[in-house]
């Protein structure tokens, strides 16, 4: 458990500590209940919080116990951090079931059985709060002009700041003195747009409670090609199946750039440190190897060892000889379509049907400057209609530049 700090550190995943030497030394006297905060905004988990994930499951390894903090209350404000405008208000029942979207997806990777990792939803203690008593025991100890002196809100006066979003800040931190009262929780961690929030919540339990506890957050990691971290060119990258399919999930990772391989398999998998540099330092041809592993693993880890395997011959059918086309390519995105309905169909609308273009406009576009493909073959006609000959085995395989693929069905 000792060697907790360093190993975070070794795999990148620190970036700033309140006060490294007595974190390291909390770590050396036994487990350390720690947290980190999900707020339920969208239906699904992303890639973009695999790392935050991952931050967790390697502390819970080294035997330190994990909350992870649902934020069905928080979530009714929305976080200013890193936003240029103000979130749109869910409804509580969107909330409810976002938050049980991402209980099933946070489960995969943290252990949650007897005495292990707890899942908590703020609403259970925001919900109730009492307004008046509140600012009074609590609002009092936060200081406007400490509060402004955040990037985040210095960001956001620019361009509108609305009152209820300022309370976030409070509010979070409450839920950090919730967490140490009732589960002697004594590190909150997250990404570097949440330092100002949590060591406000540091901040908080020194005066109300007299403790010290600890802050950790980790980089904002990007691509080294300039793209954001968890997004694709269809948008975000989620953890849900029916959003991106294990498939489109496992070509994500596949298809990183050649620079971030070994720091992805430091951050995204449990390879040892030395396997992961090793895989990372592979060049040329021998690096698609150390993709494949990345893919692989992440898939596994988020959908399970068979959709893995599954995703992998898919790959390998689509991109080259190594797999049989009859076993793999089931697990490429496919779309069903009636005989009748495709034989007068045109190419530009079966590109848009089988959801590889958004519109007609993007698909012409495609098609136009060569980068359109049916069963591996090019084609260039815009207004080309669908042959009967394109149809082999009950489906007709289509490809968007080199790494789109999709099936249509034809029933």
């Amino acid at each position: 458990m000792s060697d907790a700090l360093s190993l975070l550190k070794e795999r990148g995943f620190v970036s700033q500590c309140s006060n490294e030497e007595g974190l390291r030394r909390l770590f050396e006297r036994g487990p350390v209940t720690f947290y980190i905060g999900f707020d339920p905004t969208a239906r699904s988990l992303s890639a973009g919080n695999l790392l935050q994930l991952m931050f967790m499951a390697h502390l819970q390894r080294l035997g330190h116990r994990p909350i992870a903090l649902v934020g069905g209350g928080t979530s009714r404000i929305g976080d200013p951090s890193g936003k240029t405008e103000e979130r749109k208000i869910l409804s509580p029942e969107t909330i409810l079931a976002n938050s049980e979207a991402f209980r099933r997806q946070i489960g995969k990777l943290l252990d949650f059985g007897p005495g292990k990792a707890l899942m908590l939803d703020n609403s259970e203690w925001l919900a109730p709060l009492h307004y008046i008593e509140f600012l009074r025991d609590i609002g009092v100890h936060f200081s406007v002009n400490r509060m402004l002196s955040f990037e985040t809100y210095k960001t956001r006066l620019e361009t509108g700041l609305s009152f209820i979003e300022f309370n976030y800040q409070v509010l979070q931190s409450y839920d950090f003195l919730v967490l140490y009262r009732r589960h002697g929780c004594m590190l909150q961690m997250g990404g570097d747009d949440q330092w100002g929030n949590i060591v406000s919540g540091m901040d908080l339990i020194r005066r109300v409670e007299g403790a010290e506890v600890f802050a950790l957050t980790s980089p904002l990691i990007t691509r080294s090609d300039g793209k954001k971290m968890g997004k694709s060119e269809k948008g975000a990258v989620y953890l849900d199946p029916e959003l991106v399919s294990p498939y489109e999930f496992f070509q994500y990772w596949r298809n990183v750039p050649d620079p971030d391989v070994g720091r992805f398999l430091l951050l995204f998998t449990f390879l040892p440190s030395d396997e992961a540099r090793r895989l990372g330092a592979l060049r040329d041809r021998e690096i698609n190897l150390a993709k494949e592993i990345l893919a692989h693993e992440l898939t596994t880890l988020v959908h399970g060892r068979e959709e893995a395997d599954k995703a992998r011959e898919a790959s390998h059918a689509a991109f080259d000889a190594r797999g049989s086309a009859e076993a793999g390519l089931g697990g490429i995105p496919a779309v069903e379509l009636g005989r009748a309905e495709v034989e007068g169909m045109t190419v530009t609308e079966l590109f848009v049907r089988a959801a590889l273009c958004a519109s007609k406009a993007e698909a012409r576009r495609l098609i136009q400057q060569g980068g359109a493909f049916v069963n591996d073959e090019n084609v260039a006609d815009v207004e080309a209609k669908v042959e009967r000959g394109w149809i082999r085995d009950g489906e007709i395989v289509l490809r968007a530049g080199k790494k789109r693929y999709s099936r249509a069905v034809v029933r």
